[in-house]
Parts: C-alpha cells; structure tokens; sequence
C-alpha cells in the first residue's frame, strides 16, 4: 500500500457542496442561478409548471390501470434443460446456477417449446401442460412447489 492508494471508507464521505459561499468557491454570487427571472429567485414554480396553461401531464389522456396483485413469472423453454445431468434435479437455484435465469422475480415456469432428452426432477413454480407431459414421458417428475 502506498500513500498515494489511500482512500477514505466507501460512504464515509458526502459531497455537500454549498453554493453562493463568495466568488472564491467558483460558485458564489448568483450561485448557477443566472441573472435575473423567475428562476433566480426563491419561490420559482414546480417541476412542469407552464405559467397558469393547463400543463402536458394534465392534458395528455390516462389509459389502463396496473393490477397490484399481478405477479411477474420468468419463463423458460424445456429445451434449456438438456444443459443439466440425467436424473438431476432442476430447481430454481439450480438454474440461477446454471445462469439459465437470473433474477427468478415471482416465480418460474417452464414452457413445452423444443424437447428433451433427459429424465429430470423439475421443481418449479409453474408448468405448462405440453412441458410437464414431455418430462413424465421420459419418466421424470415435474412438481409444482
């Protein structure tokens, strides 16, 4: 280690840079603010303000709603599961293993698109019909968890 490679501890220091602190600082005098206007001055409007006129966000029609009990499932075809060992057992962490997912969100389920070659224990969120028969037809098991 040499002096030249210290470094204060992550998070220890906060930039609180202040402004308008004399024309020394690089930033005194109006302080960024420009000369003059509404926006030099304390008390300029909000974010979106269009001086009185009824502002884009108000104008612009609001469609749809979002369902607050909708879950995000990661799907993933059958085929990617010929990458596991016969006779495995194929779960979720298994397959963030793998690097097949990554973030497994609300669930996953395993969709019938391609085939298999390999009898596997699959234990996942959800199945597909197609996918869950492909993997009984090789005599695994495909178990909802």
């Amino acid at each position: 280690m040499n002096l030249s490679e210290l470094r204060p501890a992550e998070g220890s220091k906060q930039n609180r840079f202040r402004k308008g602190r004399g024309h020394g600082s690089g930033n005194g005098k109006t302080a960024g603010r420009g000369h003059k206007g509404q926006k030099a001055r304390s008390g300029a409007p909000r974010i979106g303000f269009e001086g009185g006129q009824m502002p884009l966000y108000r104008r612009i029609p609001k469609r749809g709603f979002t369902n607050r009990n909708s879950k995000e499932i990661v799907a993933i075809n059958i085929d990617v599961l010929n990458r596991f060992d016969d006779g495995a057992t194929v779960t979720v962490e298994s397959l963030i293993e793998a690097g097949i997912i990554k973030n497994p969100k609300d669930g996953v389920k395993i969709l019938g698109n391609g085939e298999l070659t390999k009898k596997l224990n699959v234990k996942v969120n959800a199945f597909s019909a197609s996918a869950a028969e492909k993997i009984q037809a090789l005599g695994g098991i495909a178990e909802v968890i």
